[in-house]
């Protein structure tokens, strides 16, 4: 396999005018969407410059407490972010969701590395910053797409629920349709991708992998056991989430409470 080609700035302002084409594009059809592309081009070049900075720094020191705190930023900005997405008006949603990321993130990790992977150091950074990353943002996608939906249709669905409230159901089952529409809902994107992986796409990993100079084939297994993280550590999230949720909308008498 040839090694990889090393990019310098002079290539990457070459690369740079694809964005200017896309931006011209867009001036062109009058799309209106000149501002958000150049916003776009400039915030994927300051943030994933500076990731590179601090990931080299954390790569050289190899120490757990570092390793800890990149994947705590992580993790908190995938918190934040999925509960803007799901909403702001529900109760103690950020430590919840926050929670459910943590968890299924977690429980996923700790099983590839001390089963499947096995590396020298639980903390190597070669391992745990890159997975962590890939299982934290997935996880957000996840609790964002299923909590949303969960939230949404409990708001719209007060008479059917408050329905079945009065004839006696308990309000697990009352919304345990929305319940189970809602858990699908965040695991669609990973099951897609599952069922075209390498047919119709190849993803960031293994196309990574392949052009850092890693054989194909060994490429393809470490994306077979992504793909099988992401499947486990998004339902978990995806569970919690929605528990979590549920418990935010009745109240000790069982009664529905609006957010």
């Amino acid at each position: 396999m040839n090694s990889l080609i090393q990019l310098d700035l002079v290539q990457l302002s070459w690369a740079l005018g694809m964005m200017a084409v896309a931006i011209g594009l867009s001036a062109w059809q009058k799309l209106g969407l000149e501002g958000s592309l150049a916003i776009a081009t400039f915030r994927t070049v300051v943030q994933l410059l500076a990731v590179g900075y601090v990931l080299s720094f954390v790569f050289e020191l190899r120490d757990p407490w570092s390793v800890l705190a990149v994947v705590l930023v992580m993790l908190t900005i995938a918190a934040v972010v999925a509960r803007n997405r799901i909403s702001k008006k529900v109760p103690n949603l950020l430590p919840m969701v926050g929670g459910s990321i943590f968890v299924g993130a977690a429980l996923t990790l700790a099983y590839t590395n001390l089963v499947v992977i096995r590396p020298e150091t639980w903390y190597e950074p070669q391992y745990v910053i890159p997975l962590a990353g890939i299982l934290l943002g997935n996880a957000m996608n996840a609790a964002a797409v299923a909590g949303e939906r969960f939230v949404s249709t409990l708001n719209n669905s007060q008479l059917e629920i408050e329905t079945h409230l009065s004839l006696g159901a308990k309000p697990s089952q009352a919304i345990a349709q929305y319940r189970r529409d809602a858990i699908k809902a965040g695991l669609i994107p990973t099951i897609n991708s599952m069922m075209v992986v390498g047919v119709v796409t190849l993803p960031g990993i293994i196309t990574g992998q392949i052009l850092s100079g890693v054989s194909p084939f060994d490429a393809a297994l470490y994306q077979i056991l992504i793909m099988f993280m992401l499947a486990i550590a998004t339902l978990i999230t995806t569970l919690l989430t929605i528990q979590g949720i549920y418990r935010q909308f009745f109240n000790q008498a069982a009664q529905l409470v609006l957010h």
